[in-house]
């Protein structure tokens, strides 16, 4: 059934479009209750409203901390308005009866994103009465209607003037629902505060909260058939993907965002100019050098076959003779995302080529590094799988030389440890070739290490010789060195641990190879 509304408790933190709803309530002579800014904001616009002391007979305490939190609000608001006894409750008491919550929270999420914020400060925008309040409006729904977020407003008005100082029973539950959409998101940021301080639990809690907010609808998912969204924790925030700016180009895909969190993360890798070109979540290409312009050359002449159609990452701005690299005849990217574009490059790019139409192009601002404590998360059958990132830094310094003679001198062990990088972001089972800092071949994700030594070798061809090797995990067998020395391989470095080992090492010395083993694995299942 539609609910009238004659009474209105509105207190806000965010202000936005505050006059506007107040305006379109009074049309109808909605009676308006208010707290403190907002109360003052009404009365300087002209708008008639009592102040909460006057209902409630008890003045604002502890620094605005107890202001709403009094029976006289909340009889008001969890009442009943078909259960006779309720209403007998209310006149009984000289209660009266809320109909509307207008209420939003204290910015707990911005003020955590202040650099000077202290912990006083986060306390003290931690919200008690407002989403009491709101809780309260929300499990009432069928008694009253709730407002949780300025973006509201205007469609409840719209329906509030249509149907002449009534809302829906349906639009009244969709409300509710926000609400509580809203408190659970907002309580997950306080526990996710208080987890990261609490340093005996920073990883693993017992409970995990873990809040997503809707970014937007994507046309699709990993295929047509599939209906996708795009959700993020923290919107908007610079130096990460889902805070990127699409500076040109049509929507961006499922598949988009997944090869673009792939190149990201591996072009954050390199601290000299770097750039990764991914096709089908594994990279292609990868290569750095003085510049970018170097890096991308490098990068494309990986795999150019494979490059068409990829998604380009940089860390360094796309200028004019990037732009100019880039857009080369018979070259076509997806997408290309970097901390900045400038305005040569920008132009070239969405003027030039045959696909400016068809290009987006993303703008990271500062590309932050992974952070080292964060955690992964990957959903399965009934529950979620959670662990620290793979973000351990090489140190070459403590790979062991396993082979004889003098081993890889300080420009090979560089090569090696460019190899290794790149390795530990193509899916398992993985084997990288590289030379010349960059990479020659990539066997990615066959069952059979042998299989993706083959086709790493096979897209390395004759470069492979003097080539340097990268594998993610042990040599079972022997098979995988005789295949690298076929091909010329000259350097190896892989985890070591096989109960094999040796057989590996005899075979690495046999045809001259030097081989290092790191200890560590690089699986990307």
């Amino acid at each position: 059934m539609n609910l009238a509304i004659k009474r209105a408790i509105i207190s806000v933190s965010d202000k936005t479009f505050l006059l506007d709803l107040a305006k379109g309530l009074r049309e109808f002579g909605v009676e308006i209750i208010s707290t403190g800014g907002t109360y003052q904001k009404l009365i300087s616009a002209d708008i008639p409203a009592k102040e909460i002391s006057q209902i409630t007979e008890f003045p604002e305490m502890l620094d605005g901390r107890v202001k709403t939190l009094h029976p006289r609000i909340f009889a008001g608001i969890l009442a009943r308005k078909d259960h006779p006894q309720h209403l007998q409750t209310l006149k009984d008491h000289q209660l009266l009866e809320i109909d509307l919550v207008v209420c939003n929270l204290y910015p707990f999420a911005e003020t955590l994103k202040k650099p000077n914020a202290s912990e006083e400060m986060i306390i003290e925008n931690i919200d008690i009465g407002g989403p009491s309040m709101l809780r309260a409006a929300a499990k009432n729904f069928e008694s009253i209607s709730v407002l949780s977020s300025p973006d509201q407003y205007s469609k409840f008005l719209e329906e509030f003037h249509r149907l002449k100082g009534f809302i829906s029973l349906e639009t009244r539950k969709n409300l509710a629902y926000a609400v509580f959409q809203f408190t659970a998101c907002y309580d997950a940021m306080i526990a996710n505060y208080f987890l990261k301080e609490n340093q005996e639990n920073t990883l693993f809690p017992i409970i995990l909260p873990k809040n997503l907010i809707q970014q937007n609808i994507l046309r699709y998912g990993e295929n047509p058939h599939q209906q996708a969204a795009l959700y993020s924790e923290t919107v908007g925030v610079p130096g990460t993907l889902t805070g990127a700016e699409i500076l040109h180009g049509k929507e961006l895909s499922y598949n988009n965002y997944l090869d673009l969190n792939s190149a990201l993360q591996l072009v954050r890798e390199f601290s000299s100019p770097g750039a990764v070109i991914v096709k089908h979540n594994n990279p292609c290409g990868v290569g750095i050098g003085e510049n970018a312009s170097l890096a991308f050359q490098r990068a494309f002449q990986g795999d150019p076959v494979s490059a068409f159609g990829g998604i380009i990452a940089l860390n360094r701005e796309v200028d004019e003779v990037v732009a100019n690299e880039i857009a080369q005849p018979n070259r076509f990217f997806e997408c290309i995302i970097a901390p900045s574009f400038s305005d040569a490059g920008f132009e070239i790019l969405t003027t030039k080529p045959s696909w400016k139409k068809n290009v987006r192009l993303l703008r990271m601002g500062q590309l932050e590094p992974t952070v080292k404590e964060s955690l992964e998360f990957r959903q399965i059958d009934g529950g979620w799988l959670v662990q620290t990132t793979n973000s351990q830094e090489p140190d070459p310094a403590l790979w062991q030389l396993v082979t004889n003679g003098t081993g890889p001198n300080e420009e090979q062990l560089a090569q090696l440890s460019f190899a290794w990088k790149v390795c530990k972001h193509v899916k398992s089972n993985a084997i990288v070739v590289a030379k010349e800092s960059r990479i020659l071949g990539v066997g990615a994700g066959q069952m059979s290490r042998v299989d993706s030594m083959q086709i790493a070798l096979q897209k390395a061809g004759v470069e492979a010789q003097e080539a340097f090797l990268a594998s993610d995990a042990f040599f079972p067998f022997p098979d995988n060195v005789e295949l690298a020395a076929k091909a010329g391989i000259r350097f190896i470095v892989q985890p070591g641990g096989s109960m094999r080992d040796q057989e590996s090492i005899d075979a690495c010395n046999r045809h001259g190879i030097s081989m290092l083993f790191t200890k560590m694995r690089h699986f990307r299942h």
